[in-house]
């Protein structure tokens, strides 16, 4: 079923903030792409990946310290996803279509594919931010945890609340191991067409790949005087830091209190224009806070990211106020959590709410 925005409902909204954003930039005269911040932040970014990997395999600690560095090199991993993959891939870093070509390369380097990321979430998440069946970012486990009110009960969902944030860690790995391969494979994603892929890409795919589990699973193996066991440990660790702080960040933009999850009709039409469904589905959370600025790379500005892709998300907090005002002005929605605190708990509480709607129809009624 092909999705239909209604384009015509409320159309001022977005060719205002658009007209806004615009001139935001043309009278203070500034690219939309990267700048000095946002280079150093990338260098910062690449070179701790780099630090932390060659302090574990050639420092000779012992598994203890071993182990705190394999945590921190996971969260690394997710920082340059957030603050280098993730504006490449969109295209944003840079005007030059090469610059940002090179760049993307890099989340292959940490175990992902930035082919199928394009796919899933520049194509599919994107435009059908929040539709069940359709935003994938929706299935995180299926059958073990409901994001959405559309999606099937289960019995196990009333104790979701107990148990997703674990889960959530587990995401690196299958992006690593399963997620790529069965994306780059299917036929759809959603209910979009996933048939036909450049042939370079089946390379890119298994060379990416290979290089992948070379550097981090043989190389420390053969260099590392570890054994099999304290390798395991080691390697999930950092996986499950990388995948927790990955879910933590894209979970509290779009599912948390006050973010709608439309259904369409029968025909596959919704009653918004794509613009108006972005600002009802999605959040901000610590807009002021210099430390979510730096290690987000925008992604608590999701509000911003989702009306302006290709803007580098070092222009998101000046936008920002550009489009809360709009917004107010139009009388359309503006979702933000004041702290990363408050929008972790407001998630905490859209988990509760959905297991306890699957209680509430699980469990028999007593007469």
């Amino acid at each position: 079923m092909k999705i239909k925005f209604n384009g015509r409902k409320n159309p001022g909204f977005y060719a205002e903030v658009r007209t806004e954003v615009d001139n935001y930039f043309k009278q203070n005269n500034i690219g939309k792409h990267a700048n000095a911040e946002m280079v150093l932040k990338t260098v910062f970014f690449l070179s701790a990946l780099v630090g932390f990997y060659l302090l574990i395999v050639l420092g000779g600690f012992n598994m203890y310290v071993n182990l705190l560095l394999a945590i921190v090199l996971g969260m690394v991993q997710a920082f340059i996803g957030f603050n280098v993959c993730h504006d490449a891939i969109h295209g944003s870093y840079s005007g030059k279509r090469k610059v940002n070509e090179i760049l993307s390369l890099s989340f292959n380097l940490i175990g992902a594919n930035a082919y199928v990321w394009k796919i899933t979430h520049n194509q599919v998440h994107h435009t059908y931010t929040n539709i069940p069946g359709h935003d994938e970012d929706l299935d995180v486990a299926p059958g073990l945890v409901r994001l959405s009110p559309q999606e099937e009960m289960k019995p196990m969902m009333r104790y979701q609340h107990l148990y997703a944030f674990f889960l959530y860690g587990l995401a690196s790995l299958s992006w690593v191991f399963r997620k790529d391969y069965v994306k780059f494979f299917a036929k759809q994603i959603g209910y979009t067409d996933n048939s036909n892929h450049p042939k370079k890409e089946y390379f890119n795919l298994f060379f990416y790949k290979i290089l992948y589990y070379t550097v981090f699973i043989v190389v420390p193996l053969i260099v590392m005087d570890i054994t099999w066991w304290q390798f395991i440990i080691g390697f999930f660790m950092m996986h499950w830091a990388e995948g927790l702080v990955l879910g933590l960040v894209f979970q509290l933009a779009h599912v948390v209190e006050g973010t709608d999850f439309p259904e369409p009709c029968s025909e596959g039409k919704v009653d918004e224009s794509w613009a108006i469904h972005q600002m009802m589905t999605t959040a901000n959370f610590s807009r002021k806070s210099a430390v979510a600025k730096f290690f987000c790379g925008g992604l608590n500005f999701q509000v911003e990211h989702h009306l302006f892709p290709n803007i580098c998300h070092v222009h998101y907090p000046e936008i920002s106020k550009i489009v809360e005002r709009v917004a107010h002005r139009h009388g359309v929605p503006y979702h933000e959590n004041k702290t990363f605190g408050g929008a972790l708990a407001s998630h905490y509480r859209m988990l509760r709410k959905f297991g306890k709607e699957a209680e509430m129809v699980l469990k028999p009624v007593r007469a």
